[in-house]
């Protein structure tokens, strides 16, 4: 994993427009290059069972969560407002996964959906916006 490319905050919508990079392991969405991505959503699986999976639902698409380490260990709940921040992965007929490396419930924090999708306008027309159209 190259820590020195940014986790992109993205929607899970604009994960469909993401093109890999093969001899770089990475991916990229329009001319920037990333590993990792940024997401916050409502949990809509929990991890009480070892065979169902951690789903995300972020409002505009759904995405798997694949937790190791101490994450495992903890009880994440159906309907908890999350972070989560992680190695992106393409899966051909199955939703986007995300290798966790840091999950945070928010679930307590007001308004914490409304900034979010702010945040994500926000970085997408300062960062994204201008490189997207230079590439296309």
């Amino acid at each position: 994993m190259d820590y020195s490319l940014a986790a992109l905050k993205l929607l899970c919508l604009q994960l469909k427009h993401v093109r890999e990079v093969a001899s770089q392991n990475s991916f990229t969405l329009g001319g920037i290059l990333f590993q990792r991505v940024w997401l916050q959503g409502v949990l809509v699986s929990s991890s009480d069972g070892d065979d169902v999976p951690l789903l995300l639902d972020d409002g505009t698409g759904l995405i798997q969560l694949y937790l190791s380490g101490d994450f495992r260990h903890r009880h994440w709940k159906l309907g908890m407002y999350v972070m989560v921040v992680g190695g992106y992965v393409i899966r051909t007929g199955e939703p986007p996964m995300l290798k966790v490396h840091k999950i945070v419930d928010l679930s307590s924090s007001p308004d914490r959906e409304a900034m979010w999708y702010l945040e994500v306008i926000e970085a997408y027309k300062l960062f994204y916006q201008p490189l997207v159209e230079e590439f296309t």
